[in-house]
């Protein structure tokens, strides 16, 4: 038996020979995916601008100064180049076989699967967003990897996924997998 489903505008389950198949894609919106390619780049250029002219710099302080910019410039350089590669080529992947629940966060074929035995699973949930709460506002917003929105507890310890899912698109998969499941 096959059933195919699209439960919302990012989401598609599969269930072909008692695999659950579930893939997330990071988003929907190619305007937003575009200003922040540009993004990328005027970061990218004003780094590498302000790197040439270190060479022509020749007070110690002001090398010093330099220095600990680029540090800075660096690590939101690797921040950014990181949320578009996962916007622009990554998936979220989960799926169900022979009793072991399987997770990836995949970009271009890649990324590390993670595997959770189904008799350990208490009930998936969705996190609910407080909207007076920074943190929600700041881990729902398009700029960041982040914002996982269904849980499950196995062996002690909370696992999540689901980046940035709307409630309903949420609570769609959570009741599917309740009822692929038996929950």
């Amino acid at each position: 038996m096959e059933s195919t489903q699209t439960l919302g505008k990012r989401s598609s389950l599969l269930i072909k020979n008692q695999i659950y198949s579930l893939v997330i894609l990071p988003t929907s919106e190619k305007r937003k995916l575009n200003l922040l390619f540009l993004w990328l780049m005027a970061w990218s250029v004003s780094g590498v601008l302000v790197i040439a002219n270190y060479f022509t710099l020749t007070n110690e302080n002001e090398k010093t100064v330099l220095i600990v910019w680029l540090a800075f410039w660096a690590y939101f350089e690797f921040k950014i180049m990181r949320v578009y590669m996962w916007k622009r080529f990554g998936k979220e992947k989960l799926w169900i076989k022979n009793g072991t629940l399987f997770y990836q966060q995949d970009i271009n074929g890649r990324g590390k699967i993670k595997e959770y035995d189904i008799n350990l699973i208490s009930e998936f949930r969705v996190l609910p967003i407080k909207e007076s709460s920074f943190v929600d506002s700041f881990f729902q917003s398009y700029w960041v990897k982040g914002g996982e929105r269904i849980e499950f507890n196995t062996q002690h310890k909370l696992q999540r996924f689901g980046l940035q899912l709307e409630d309903d698109e949420a609570k769609k998969i959570v009741a599917s997998l309740h009822k692929f499941l038996k929950l």
